[in-house]
């Protein structure tokens, strides 16, 4: 298994999206909770709209890893402008993570 991360930019006419799908994307992160370690939004200032998200994946492929993405409702239903996925590798002064 590795670790990867996944950071997503939205579509900003595309806001629609997660005001109306909100709840099936966190049951889809929820259904895959075993690989989807841990997932958010992301915003520039406090106050702002989403404009995107990050997660961090544990899956055996970078095949796994981009089917999880892709299958994301707020994929589907046209949110995402794109996405990064790159493996990642904790430095070694910080011992063992969980996530």
């Amino acid at each position: 298994m590795a670790r990867w991360i996944v950071l997503f930019d939205d579509n900003s006419d595309a806001a629609w999206v997660r005001q109306n799908h909100a709840q099936a994307h966190f049951d889809y992160l929820a259904a895959h909770a075993d690989r989807i370690l841990i997932g958010g939004g992301l915003r520039s200032e406090p106050d702002a709209w989403w404009e995107g998200g990050l997660w961090v994946l544990e899956v055996e492929s970078r095949e796994e890893a981009v089917g999880l993405v892709e299958a994301d409702p707020y994929f589907t239903l046209g949110l995402r402008k794109g996405y990064r996925l790159a493996l990642w590798g904790k430095a070694p002064c910080y011992g063992d993570v969980r996530l």
